[in-house]
């Protein structure tokens, strides 16, 4: 795959109706070399679904990433599986995307529905081969894939939605095909998609699944980099040299911070003015920096972001809070969520005594600590983050 490229990956599941745990499980993996997703769907549903589909995506995901053949995997998933004492059978369903850095794209399944592919909007008719392993029938295809392709893997909740109701039979994969053709925004982002789709399966179900519905999306693009500057540096000497590593070349700019943002003003010899607009929200308001994309309060605003990013992470959320408020982490959210696909965080290391106070009730105690626990969570959505002390 060309190296300017990115692949932006989103899930979400609906977890079937009177059930606390979710029988389907998403796992995505890889380096810039690879990028996969497993979807696996345990038997049946609750605890037993979920340790079923928990042990063979994280199988799968870790000998794919090790490029072990599809004969391994599948033979290593089969003898692993605990079987159920009621129906006397280990039984996981799975879908396995492996995209290359070659360009190509591997799809491998076992009884999941087929992988939606599109194209320029379009459904994509790819062509696949089937084969036994290990007395399972796998289908398998490989394909040169091209910007802006999307693959939608889903489990058979999609399929089955509105069974009995307004689809006697099911909704069927041609239904959700034409679903996403007529809802297609070359705009939407990974997570946006399956969450169109989502949406789609719970009205179709009544708004309670009658079974586990999950979607996972990888979609191909260009990459949107975005720098974080939160913090003044340990020296005043150091000013210059992080607001010139931070201005160099990047799509979006933002600075956290009341400090931060004056260093940055006198960097940029611009303004900086104050908001008195609360934007409804119990966080500080913002500032208007000429050159800056966004500029907010630090910490506390920090500190919400990295609550905002648990909730994206759940995978269960058909609507975030944050994806039309108004204020700061609101916007540092869309930012570093919908449009990033690489952030660079640079981080200055003054002491600021505000942070040891234990009635700001934060999370975590400094801001370094913050910044470690947003940029996990970042790379579990599949971004690249790079984090720089000053």
């Amino acid at each position: 795959m060309d190296k300017g490229l990115f692949i932006e990956t989103g899930y979400i599941s609906l977890i079937k109706a009177g059930e606390q745990l979710c029988g389907d499980r998403v796992v995505f993996t890889g380096d810039d070399g690879v990028r996969i997703c497993v979807l696996a769907d345990g038997l049946g549903s609750g605890v037993q679904a979920n340790i079923l589909a928990t042990l063979t995506a994280q199988i799968l995901a870790t000998m794919s990433a090790g490029g072990m053949p599809v004969e391994e995997c599948v033979r290593t998933v089969v003898s692993t599986l605990p079987v159920s004492r009621v129906r006397k059978v280990a039984y996981s369903t799975f879908t396995i995307v492996k995209i290359r850095d070659d360009r190509y794209v591997e799809l491998i399944r076992f009884d999941n529905p087929h992988t939606i592919v599109l194209r320029r909007g379009e459904n994509y008719p790819f062509e696949y081969k089937s084969r036994l392993i290990a007395g399972k029938k796998i289908y398998e295809s490989r394909f040169e894939v091209e910007e802006g392709d999307v693959f939608v893997v889903i489990s058979d909740g999609v399929i089955h939605a509105g069974l009995g109701g307004a689809y006697p039979f099911g909704w069927s994969r041609e239904n959700a095909i034409r679903f996403l053709e007529m809802r297609y925004d070359p705009s939407k982002t990974a997570q946006q998609i399956a969450g169109t789709l989502a949406e789609k399966c719970s009205e179709l179900y009544g708004g309670k699944p009658g079974d586990d519905t999950t979607i996972a999306v990888m979609k191909v693009r260009r990459p949107f980099i975005v720098h974080l500057m939160i913090g003044p540096p340990s020296s005043n000497a150091l000013d210059g040299a992080i607001c010139e590593a931070f201005f160099a070349a990047a799509d979006a700019h933002i600075v956290c911070g009341g400090t931060t943002n004056r260093i940055a003003a006198s960097y940029l010899d611009q303004p900086l003015e104050a908001s008195l607009d609360y934007a409804g929200s119990d966080l500080p308001p913002m500032y208007a920096l000429k050159g800056v994309d966004l500029a907010t309060e630090g910490a506390l605003t920090i500190s919400r972001v990295l609550d905002y990013a648990a909730e994206y992470l759940s995978g269960t959320k058909l609507h975030y809070q944050w994806e039309s408020k108004g204020d700061g982490a609101s916007h540092i959210a869309r930012m570093l969520f919908d449009q990033a696909t690489d952030i660079r965080f640079f981080v200055g290391c003054a002491m600021n005594p505000a942070h040891q106070n234990p009635k700001l009730s934060l999370a975590f105690g400094a801001k370094f600590q913050l910044i470690d626990k947003l940029s996990k969570s970042l790379e579990q959505m599949g971004k690249r983050v790079d984090v720089s002390y000053f």
